[in-house]
């Protein structure tokens, strides 16, 4: 290992282990949630569920828009348990000029800041963000909660309905844009915004530009060998292998949905850490490989750091703007 990469490997660990709130839950099949998800019967039928994912990821159309002082609102056409959920909120950040928008989508335990910077920057290249509040972050977090741990953890059922539910909620955010003008949408996500940015991008053919900062085919594999998800995996290791939890998270994963992604006129860029510590580079490499092999059209940037340096100066400056000049170009 060279002095750069153990330089890396150092900082890394420092960011990660300054959260001391994390909590390792018990582990829980979540099955009241995944009859919420249309999904009761997922760990018998994962291949039919896949088949069929149009329908999985179907939803009735939002008729309460409302946008007051920069921020869009509007029921989540996803129902949870938790009122405070079920009220989505985006912030608007619109640009002069043509009438092209990017749905932006933070990272996992992102803040209320998370990402503003980054919508400021689209403005500054002509383009207009929504930053979508993810389920379970932010405004929307459950008080009994210290962080957006409802959106993953070691409840396999909630975890999907969580994702389930933010994706639907980035096509409501979709719908919104269309209905005010916009004609030319993208997606730009993430971590685990990526994984959701994928998904909408997979099952909504108005996304003509996709942007995915950190990538992977299985969200399974990035939990199971994460930094930021040890917490998680030490719950989960009780029960299931990494290739179960592989196959059952399948369904909130890129990689059984890329094949829907051949014939599209979109234009996508993998953005990868060649020292990520949670999505793991081999990882990241399996995704740029699919890519070719279903011929699809990309750019990749790579970024000299990890995971949580890349949202560290002066790395966060060399993402911010790859992502930037792409969209500006493509979209």
């Amino acid at each position: 290992m060279s002095l750069y990469s153990l330089y890396i490997r150092r900082w890394e660990e420092k960011l990660a282990t300054a959260d001391t709130n994390r909590v390792v839950r018990k582990f829980d099949f979540g099955r009241k949630w995944l009859v919420m998800a249309r999904a009761p019967h997922l760990f018998e039928s994962v291949e039919d569920i896949l088949r069929n994912s149009d329908e999985f990821f179907a939803y009735p159309g939002v008729r309460d828009y409302r946008l007051r002082r920069g921020e869009l609102g509007f029921s989540s056409p996803v129902a949870s348990p938790f009122p405070e959920n079920n009220h989505v909120r985006a912030a608007f950040f619109p640009a002069r000029g043509p009438k092209r928008a990017v749905v932006v989508l933070p990272q996992w335990n992102a803040g209320p800041d998370g990402h503003i910077g980054l919508c400021k920057l689209l403005n500054r290249f002509g383009i207009t963000a929504l930053r979508l509040t993810l389920a379970y972050h932010g405004v929307r977090r459950p008080p009994e909660t210290a962080r957006a741990d409802y959106h993953l953890s070691s409840n396999l059922g909630r975890t999907i309905h969580a994702v389930r539910q933010s994706v639907i909620d980035a096509r409501a955010c979709l719908d919104w844009l269309e209905s005010e003008g916009y004609e030319r949408l993208g997606i730009l996500g993430t971590s685990l915004g990526s994984c959701i940015a994928f998904l909408v991008t997979a099952h909504d053919a108005r996304v003509r530009a996709g942007v995915f900062n950190h990538v992977a085919l299985y969200v399974g594999d990035v939990v199971w060998t994460g930094l930021s998800t040890r917490h998680v995996r030490d719950s989960l290791r009780e029960q299931l292998t990494q290739e179960d939890l592989r196959r059952c998270w399948s369904v909130i994963s890129p990689g059984p949905y890329l094949e829907r992604l051949r014939g599209r006129e979109l234009e996508s860029l993998l953005v990868w850490a060649r020292h990520d510590s949670s999505f793991l580079p081999e990882y990241s490499r399996q995704v740029l490989a699919e890519f070719e092999r279903l011929r699809l059209r990309h750019q990749v940037f790579c970024l000299p750091c990890g995971h949580y340096t890349s949202g560290r100066f002066p790395f966060n400056l060399m993402d911010g703007l790859a992502m930037s000049r792409f969209l500006a170009k493509k979209l």
